[in-house]
C-alpha cells in the first residue's frame, strides 16, 4: 500500500493511493484509527487494507496537497555518513556505530511544497535519503527482528545549511531550519519492498542527476539502524529514521553546488516513490545577499 496524509478543500485527512486518486480513510468507518500514526500504533494496517478493498477513490491527486506521510512524528532521527561513497568524499573514517542526530518535525514539508532557503545563508545543500517509518515500537530490539518493527519506507530530503552545520561539531543548527527538509510523497508498506537494499536512490537538481547509488552501499543497513537506535531510546509507532545520503552532495563539489530559489529538487527511490520540491527564499526582510 501507498499511504498518504493530506489536506483538501474541507480540511485534512489520510488515506490510501489507488491509481491517480486517494481513498479517504478519514470519512470511512474502520478500526485502524483517526490518523496514520494511530493506525500504526494499534497495528491497524490490516484494517486499512480491509477498508480499501472495494472502495472507490474520493479525491484525485490533483485535488489534494500531500503532507509528510506521518505529520508531526514523535521522533525524527537521522543517520549521517552512512554511505561508503559519502564517507569517502567527506574524508571521514568508518565508524563503529551509526552517527545519529535529530531533526524537528516542523522542519519538513511534503511533496510538491516549497523548500525554504533561509535568509541568513546561501549554503543550502540537498541530501536525498531513504527514510524508515516505525510500525511497532520498542526498546532493545534485536537486529534479527528489527524489520518486523518497520511499517515501511518513504523518501526524504535532509536539506542542510552547511555553514551553520559546521559552526561546531554538533550538526543540530544546520539541520533544523524551518521548511528546509521534505518527506514523501507517501509511506510504502514494507511488504511492497521486500529487499530494500536491491533498490536505487537518485537525487536530481533541475533534472540533472547529482546523487545516485544502490541502497546496498549503506554501511549500517535498516535492521542495524533500528536495532541501534532502540538500544538507547524507545522507538514509537510513526517515528521516522533517515538513513543517510550517498556521495554527490553539493558541499563536496568543486565548485560547491547550492540549492537556490527557482530550483527543482527530486529524490527518487525505486520501489518507493519520487519526492519533488521547488526552492524559495525565506520571506524575511534582508540586506544584500551573495
Amino acid at each position: 500500500m501507498r499511504i498518504v496524509s493530506f489536506t483538501h478543500p474541507q480540511g485534512s485527512s489520510w488515506g490510501v493511493v489507488s491509481g491517480r486518486g486517494v481513498i479517504d480513510l478519514g470519512v470511512r468507518p474502520h478500526e485502524a484509527g483517526e490518523t496514520l500514526a494511530q493506525a500504526l500504533a494499534t497495528g491497524g494496517l490490516i484494517d486499512i487494507a480491509a477498508a480499501c478493498a472495494d472502495a472507490t477513490v474520493d479525491w484525485s491527486l490533483d485535488e489534494i496537497q500531500l503532507l509528510p506521510p506521518v505529520p508531526g512524528p514523535g521522533k525524527v532521527l537521522c543517520v549521517g555518513l552512512n554511505y561508503a561513497s559519502h564517507i569517502k568524499e567527506m574524508g571521514r573514517p568508518l565508524e563503529d556505530y551509526p552517527t545519529v542526530f535529530t531533526r524537528f518535525s516542523d522542519t519538513f514539508v511534503g511533496h510538491d511544497q516549497p523548500l525554504v532557503r533561509p535568509h541568513n545563508s546561501v549554503a543550502f545543500d540537498y541530501e536525498g535519503e531513504l527514510a524508515i517509518v516505525i510500525g511497532s515500537g520498542g526498546r532493545h530490539i534485536p537486529v534479527e527482528r528489527a524489520l518486523e518493527h518497520v511499517a515501511g519506507y518513504t523518501c526524504l530530503n535532509d536539506g542542510s545549511i552547511r555553514d551553520f552545520q559546521r559552526h561546531t561539531h554538533q550538526f543540530t543548527p544546520g539541520k533544523n531550519f524551518p521548511g528546509s527538509g521534505a518527506v514523501g510523497p507517501w509511506l510504502v508498506t514494507r511488504d511492497e519492498v521486500p529487499d530494500i537494499t536491491a533498490e536505487t536512490i537518485t537525487t536530481r537538481l533541475n533534472g540533472v542527476v547529482v546523487q545516485q547509488s544502490g541502497l546496498d552501499d549503506l554501511v549500517f543497513d535498516v535492521a542495524a539502524i533500528v536495532a541501534y537506535c532502540s538500544s538507547w531510546t524507545r522507538l514509537s509507532a510513526g517515528d521516522v529514521i533517515a538513513t543517510g545520503t550517498p556521495g554527490g552532495v553539493g558541499a563536496a563539489r568543486d565548485p560547491q553546488l547550492w540549492m537556490k530559489p527557482g530550483d527543482v529538487v527530486e529524490v527518487e527511490i525505486s520501489g518507493v516513490g519520487l519526492l519533488r520540491n521547488t526552492v524559495i527564499d525565506e520571506s524575511v526582510p534582508t540586506g544584500p545577499r551573495a
